[in-house]
């Protein structure tokens, strides 16, 4: 199958693994910085996932959403709330319009490059909070690139309703090596085991029935 896609690459769990489930068609990476807690332990693993698949990889930097955005994301790892997704305090973890704003700089580049899809690891887990991380959005939005470019660029999102552990089997099929990975709010040089993300992934590791590579604070 010819290299025709771009992935949206943050460094996490359910991106590494749509990147090793379609490597062989995906043409380019793209990982932004947009001055989230995370982003430089996330870039880390993001580039090193893909030098270990030999995938051109881009990071795009977007400092302006940092600059003007509200999100506890976007403060100190001590603004990040801890407790599960379905709790009303982790709304504060929203960069808004963040998906929307990276699928539409994706689709610039996937036209520029001669590429027809862009791949984005949405999963069921984010829907309670993150309204773009729903299917009525990434269909908005892959209608609106297709209707947008020349190519007829879509999104192609195939993780959307499928939950955390169910990509945490599809990388453990693929031998998907999960300590080259993060996913702390946090951003510290280990897991806090405490956010939203660190229990989403110790909850999908261990129900997909993997060993857990991670190293947690305290643990």
């Amino acid at each position: 199958m010819a290299k025709d896609a771009v992935i949206i690459l943050s460094g996490g769990m359910d991106s590494c693994t749509m990147l090793h489930e379609y490597r062989d068609e995906i043409a380019l990476a793209i990982t932004f910085d947009y001055g989230s807690t995370q982003n430089h332990r996330e870039q880390q693993y993001a580039v090193a996932q893909c030098q270990h698949l030999g995938i051109k990889h881009l990071i795009i930097p977007l400092d302006f959403m940092h600059r003007y955005f509200k999100s506890a994301l976007l403060e100190s790892a001590d603004a990040i709330p801890e407790g599960n997704y379905d709790e009303e305090n982790m709304k504060a973890t929203v960069v808004p319009f963040r998906n929307g704003i990276m699928l539409a700089i994706a689709c610039g580049i996937a036209e520029s490059n001669g590429l027809s899809r862009v791949m984005i690891a949405n999963h069921a887990g984010d829907h309670t909070i993150y309204p773009d991380c729903r299917q009525g959005f990434i269909d908005a939005m892959s209608m609106a690139m297709h209707q947008g470019t020349y190519e007829g660029i879509e999104v192609f999102a195939p993780y959307t309703n499928i939950s955390k552990t169910d990509i945490a089997r599809r990388g453990k099929a693929l031998g998907v090596d999960y300590a080259m990975t993060y996913s702390c709010y946090k951003g510290g040089e280990k897991h806090c085991g405490k956010c939203g993300t660190c229990r989403e992934r110790i909850e999908a590791l261990r129900d997909a029935g993997i060993d857990d590579p991670t190293e947690y604070e305290n643990a």
